[in-house]
């Protein structure tokens, strides 16, 4: 499943990451999907906060650690997702979570 990792909002983009579980790491083949209001395929993507490749595209594979942010005509840029190359990462699911709520823990290495 897609989790998106910010509240959705109607002028916002919203970065989906893949596998849905946070910290994302780079061992783990994520792929970041930008989804929002604007024109599909027109998607604009940021790595450090400069233009990265793969302009154009909805779906990025990560092969570098960093942050990502990605932003569509009309749209504000999208919270961003910082890709780690840690060894031993202790991941929570990468959805929105409420006080209470029971949640999965993975320590991964």
């Amino acid at each position: 499943g897609w989790c998106p990792l910010s509240p959705t909002g109607a002028q916002t983009t919203q970065l989906l990451v893949e596998p849905p579980w946070r910290p994302a790491v780079l061992w783990d083949r994520v792929t970041l999907t930008c989804q929002g209001s604007g024109s599909a395929g027109a998607t604009t993507w940021y790595k450090d906060r400069q233009h990265w490749g793969q302009q154009g595209r909805d779906r990025l594979s990560v092969t570098m650690t960093g942050p990502y942010t990605c932003d569509r005509p009309g749209t504000r840029r999208s919270p961003p997702v910082t890709v780690l190359d840690d060894p031993l990462v202790l991941q929570v699911p990468a959805r929105a979570l409420l006080e209470g709520d029971t949640v999965t823990l993975r320590c991964r290495g």
